[in-house]
C-alpha cells in the first residue's frame, strides 16, 4: 500500500479546496477538469467524488486535486468525507485516469511564432500562480489580437477570475507582446 499524505489548502474561490498529496499525480503541465459526473467517465476517482451530493467539480493537476462544492454546505461538513474518498483510492495505487497521454498538450509544431510566444508566457509566468490557487489556464486560440484561454479547476466560477484575467493575464501579455495582443478573454466561464 502506498503512503499517502493529504493536506488541504484554501484558494481565492471560497467554494474550491485543494487536496494536496505528497507525490505527483500527473506530469508537468497536464490537467483534467471534470465539471460534472458525465464528463468524468474516464476517471473513477472523480466519479467517486461526484457521489458526494455537494461536489460540483473535480480538477486534477500535478500533485493536487481541487474539489468545488455547492454553496449550500461549508467545508467542515464535507472535507473529511472527500479525504476519505481520495486517500484509500490513492493508497491502493488505482489509476487516476483511464486514458493515455501521447504528447505534450502545450506544444504544437504548427503554431505560429506569436502563438508559441503566448503559450510560453502562459506556461512560464501565469501557470505557476494559477496552479498555486488550485486551478489551471489553457490556451484556446489566438485570432485578430484576441487571446482566448480556458480557466479550469478553482478558477472556473471564481469571483476573482475576471480581475485576474484582465488586470493580470491581459496586462502581462499586452506588455510582453504589445504589437500582437489586444485582449484576453476566457472561454466557457
Amino acid at each position: 500500500m502506498k503512503a499517502v499524505n493529504i493536506y488541504m489548502e484554501a484558494n481565492p474561490n471560497p467554494n474550491s479546496m485543494k487536496f494536496v498529496v505528497n507525490f505527483m499525480l500527473l506530469q508537468e503541465g497536464v490537467s483534467f477538469d471534470y465539471p460534472n459526473m458525465e464528463s468524468a467517465k474516464d476517471s473513477p476517482l472523480a466519479q467517486e467524488l461526484f457521489k458526494i451530493p455537494s461536489v460540483e467539480r473535480v480538477f486534477y493537476m500535478s500533485n493536487f486535486i481541487t474539489v468545488t462544492k455547492s454553496e449550500s454546505v461549508e467545508w467542515p461538513e464535507i472535507q473529511n468525507e472527500i479525504k476519505n474518498v481520495i486517500k484509500p483510492y490513492l493508497e491502493n495505487d488505482k489509476p487516476l485516469i483511464l486514458q493515455e497521454l501521447d504528447k505534450d498538450p502545450l506544444f504544437d509544431e504548427n503554431d505560429s511564432e506569436v502563438v508559441k510566444q503566448i503559450k510560453g508566457i502562459l506556461d512560464e509566468y501565469i501557470r505557476p500562480a494559477v496552479e498555486q490557487d488550485g486551478g489551471a489556464i489553457g490556451f484556446a486560440s489566438f485570432n485578430d489580437g484576441v487571446v482566448k484561454v480556458n480557466l479550469q479547476g478553482s478558477c472556473s466560477g471564481c469571483p476573482a477570475s475576471a480581475v485576474t484575467l484582465k488586470s493580470g493575464i491581459e496586462n502581462l501579455l499586452k506588455r510582453m507582446l504589445p504589437n500582437d495582443v489586444k485582449e484576453v478573454v476566457a472561454e466557457g466561464v
